[in-house]
């Protein structure tokens, strides 16, 4: 292979993310970001206000590690 058409391909494939193929469905990356984007704000409106007092207690143990 020419090295110049080399060098264009490895610009043209770091550049340009359609002509990547990182083995992933693309429409299943698009529903699965969709429901990354809503998910815990569904959550938190399912849940009384107990729940989420005691779900952000559990998560500033986990995070600052008080009891």
């Amino acid at each position: 292979m020419d090295l110049n058409r080399l060098a264009a391909r490895i610009v043209r494939d770091s550049t340009d993310p359609e002509s990547r193929d990182d083995g992933k469905d693309p429409e299943a990356v698009a529903r699965g970001r969709r429901g990354g984007l809503k998910g815990g704000r569904v959550r938190a409106e399912r849940m009384t206000p107990e729940e989420r007092s005691e779900a952000a207690r559990r998560a500033a143990r986990a995070r600052w590690g008080s009891s």
